[in-house]
Parts: C-alpha cells; structure tokens; sequence
C-alpha cells in the first residue's frame, strides 16, 4: 500500500515510452499501464499531473514521415517544420489520452505553456492558480510546451525540464521522471556491462563527475539523462524528490513510494526488496517560490559580474538574495529594470579568483547595514571609510559629501585576463546603464548619481548556484 499520507505527484512520460521508435505507433500497453497507474493514484487521494511528450512523433505516423526532420532548407525550416508535426500531434495525442483515460472515467485537461508564458510573474501565477484549481476539483492535468508558437531561443528544450518546473508550481513531493532504463548509471547499460546503477543521489553536482551522461536517448526525443539531471537538479531545489525509473512497469511506482514509506519508518524483519530506481533527495533548503521562478524559468537578458566577496556574502542564506552596488565590477548586455539578469563572478584566466575571498568578504559586508535616504550607511568598524564622510555637499545629498575621485573603486578593465563563470540569477531594481554607472560604489550615492534611488540594492532574488565540480 502506498503511505496514507496524500502526495503531490508529478508523472513525466519521454517520447520513447509513448510511440515506437521506428514505426510512430503508440505504445498502447504503456500509455494504458501508465493511465491505470494514474487513475489508482487518484483513488487512492492523491494530487497527479502528467507531463506527457510524443506530439512530434505521433505527428509523423499520421503524416507517414519516416523519421524525424534534421534539415531542409535550412535550420529554420526544420525548425517550422517540427512545429508543424506538434501541431498536428498534439490533438491526437490529447485525444488519445482523453479516450484512455474516459474508459475509466478520470477526467483529464490540456495545458500548453512555453517558458514566456511563465516568465511573466502575472501569467506564471495564473497557470499555477489554474493548476491548483484543477488538481481540487479532481482532474489530471496533462501538460506540454507549446510548441506551435514558442522561439527556438525560449523553449525548454525538453519535457523534462518542463516536469521539472510544473513540479515546482504545484509544490509536488515527488517527480517521476519514467524513462527506457531503471535509473541513473555510471555508464550506458546498454553497451557497458559493468554500468552500476546509482541507487541515491544527494547532490547532482558532485554526482556529474561518476556518471557517463551522453549517450542515452532516443531519436524522437529531444532529452537523454543529462536533461534527467538538470530536471532533478531543478526540482530538488523547489524541495520535491525526484525519481528516474523505467517505464515498462509504470505499476512500480506504487513499490517505489512504499519502499521509500517503510525505509523512512520502522523496518521489519523481512525489509521489502527495493525496486530499480535512483533517488534524488530534495534539498533541505528548498528555495521560495520568487526565487524558483527567478532561478528557473525566466530568461536572463544580460549580466552582472560581481566580486569575491559579494559572492560569499551572497552565497550564505542569511543575505537575503539581495546585492549592492558596491560588490559589481561590471555589467554585460543591455536589460531593463526588473528583467532576470545572470550573476557573474570574475576570475583570472588560470581559474583562481583574484581577491582574497575573506578580506574581500569584509570590505562589501560594511555596506549591508540599512541606509536611509539621505544619510550615510556607516558602522564603527568602517566610520572612517572615505565614503562614510557625513558632510552636507553643496550638490550633494544633505549628510553625504560630493562624489570624488576618492571615493570611487576603481575597477580593473577587462584586457584578457580574466574569466567569468555564472554563479546565479537575480532581478534587476535598474537598468543596465544605471548599474555600470554606479558600480563599485557606495549606495548612500545612488540618489546622488541616478537622481532617484527606489532601493539601495542593484539586484534582488538572488540565487546562488551550487558549484559545480
């Protein structure tokens, strides 16, 4: 039996569970294995929402294509014409699901997003109420991108990462993402017979270097296992568990959850033999729904390198996601105030970051007192810093002297040198011009250099990334 307890749980099916590789059929003992598991899911008052690839393929069986378009014309062609065949796919694929699922009397609704529908915070809180409202009345969302009207530049590339991101808005407990093998490998099983499945996974970043990532997939899909890690890697984030497991016994998911129920309880003299799958534990620290949306699903539209220090003032919880001007040392692209940015740290060329990191930690951690318009932000330590002055400037701010050549950090050009490395993703509080133009300083002088100062902080939301190893 599963746990009594109910559970969001977000069902991903890849393209090569749903249609044969080669002819485009669907795989109909699948698809209604996979429909049972759903319906018993709901019976037993659990939330499900299905994620379901496959409109391009089951376009090419009703067009007789023989295989799925490389190149035409040219890219774009291709491009339009891969649109084309989801479009023609997706009625039959909704179709199919809806007659599966009516046997057994389950309704079921289609939800089409592309990424700029959930980059815009009013419309990603639309879909999410949407979802909620579904799931209670008892229906199974099906979800797929959009892919008549998305921009190759915006899409999510695959149906896991869009698992990945519906998990986050409906705050499900667990994703699984079923696909042709029973979880993550160190090789590809298929063609290394020593290949050891990883049966948990605790940190995908650490993990990236144990496993081989690249050979799996199948031709219709668009994804493979590193797509699988990304997806988790997401997910785990936003606190939800994640699951890779094969998809020629969808019924096992009822033994994954009880195993999984029984090993977090008491255990028996007799422990259940546990099924094929890799675990990935969510994190402990999951991230607030702003700063999941931020992190995940829009698209950055420019970029701010920060110093050592920032990063390490950022990096620690307690910060708040929140980044002052006197931590930038410079500024990538044009965007707009309130557009995602991408946070960048620079390092030299041999890799290593050239402050050093404590001392650096120091210098940017004296500006994160409050400031108050009009007034200079000072603490004991750093009363006596050239920009802490309180004097009333003839043009300047009445208790903050005129911006001198002195009071501004000088900030290294770049001429070669050095390397960035992105290291998180925030919102901008002003524009890309308005941040390079007080870079480096104190933000007691953002009023005094802007004209306005709506807040002291560049960049707010910020979340940093895990580094990778």
């Amino acid at each position: 039996m599963v746990r009594a307890k109910a559970l969001t749980i977000v069902v991903k099916l890849g393209t090569s569970s749903i249609v044969h590789e080669t002819t485009h059929q669907p795989l109909l003992s699948t698809l209604s294995a996979i429909v049972e598991t759903v319906v018993r899911l709901r019976s037993a008052g659990h939330k499900v929402v299905l994620v379901s690839s496959g409109a391009i393929g089951v376009g090419l069986q009703r067009m007789a294509m023989p295989a799925r378009p490389k190149s035409l014309s040219g890219k774009q062609a291709s491009f339009f014409l891969e649109d084309a065949l989801a479009a023609i796919g997706q009625c039959r694929l909704i179709a199919l699901w809806d007659n599966l699922f009516g046997q057994l009397g389950q309704p079921i609704a289609q939800v089409l997003l592309t990424r700029g529908d959930i980059s815009d915070r009013t419309r990603y809180l639309n879909a999410v109420n949407t979802f909620n409202e579904l799931l209670s009345m008892g229906v199974v969302p099906i979800v797929n991108e959009n892919d008549t009207i998305s921009v190759s530049e915006i899409k999510f590339g695959d149906n896991d990462t869009l698992s990945a991101i519906t998990s986050s808005m409906v705050h499900a407990d667990y994703l699984f993402l079923f696909t042709d093998v029973d979880g993550l490998y160190t090789a590809n099983p298929r063609k290394d017979p020593s290949a050891r499945l990883i049966e948990v996974v605790e940190s995908t970043a650490a993990i990236r270097a144990q496993v081989s990532t690249a050979t799996l997939g199948s031709s219709l899909g668009t994804g493979g296992m590193e797509t699988k890690l990304i997806a988790a890697e997401i997910a785990t984030a936003a606190g939800v568990s994640t699951i890779i497991t094969g998809s020629r016994n969808p019924v096992s998911l009822f033994a994954i959850l009880e195993y999984h129920g029984l090993s977090s309880g008491s255990t028996g003299a007799n422990p259940m033999i546990r099924p094929p799958h890799t675990l990935f534990t969510p994190s402990a620290l999951p991230l607030r729904d702003l700063k999941a949306w931020t992190r995940h699903t829009l698209t950055p539209a420019g970029d701010v390198v920060i110093d050592s220090g920032a990063h390490s003032v950022l990096a620690r919880r307690e910060s708040g996601g929140r980044l002052l001007a006197a931590g930038v040392v410079g500024v990538r692209g044009a965007f707009a105030s309130g557009q995602a940015v991408r946070i960048l740290i620079r390092k030299t060329a041999a890799g290593t970051e050239p402050e050093d990191a404590e001392a650096a930690r120091e210098e940017y951690i004296r500006g994160l007192a409050p400031t108050q318009p009009g007034s200079p932000r000072g603490t004991e330590s750093v009363g006596d810093a050239p920009w802490m002055r309180e004097e009333s400037g003839s043009d300047g701010i009445e208790g903050v002297s005129p911006l001198t050549e002195d009071d501004t950090t000088v900030i290294e050009e770049d001429d070669g040198q050095w390397e960035v490395e992105e290291v998180g993703r925030g919102l901008a509080n002003y524009n890309s011009a308005q941040i390079d133009k007080v870079k480096g300083l104190n933000s007691a002088y953002l009023a005094q250099l802007l004209g306005y100062a709506d807040t002291e902080y560049v960049v707010e939301n910020v979340t940093i990334f895990a580094r990778r190893l």
